[in-house]
């Protein structure tokens, strides 16, 4: 082998390291950011009612996601119940 191809190997050994530790950072970030997020169930609290089954027909749900390290409390939010037809306030159920 030449000066010249030997350098040419040692190039492309260099890119290929630098490449391989830029994905290996990469994949450890995904890997610190994977359990941040939850899914979790909201809840119409005006429709529900202590006789009524848990889950009847009246009751609105939605799904969102939350932080669970900035927001470790309960969610609550206004959303709109299409069985009441007005903005209700919805709780986080588990």
């Amino acid at each position: 082998m030449s000066n010249d191809t030997k350098r040419k190997v040692i190039i492309q050994n260099s890119f290929l390291k630098l490449y391989n530790r830029k994905l290996y950072i990469n994949v450890l970030i995904k890997m610190a950011k994977k359990g941040t997020r939850v899914v979790v169930t909201l809840e119409c609290t005006e429709a529900r009612t202590s006789s009524e089954p848990r889950r009847s027909n009246g009751i609105s749900r939605y799904t969102t996601e939350k932080n669970k390290r900035n927001t470790t409390e309960r969610l609550e939010l206004k959303k709109f119940n299409p069985h009441l037809n007005k903005m209700t306030i919805h709780k986080e159920i588990k």
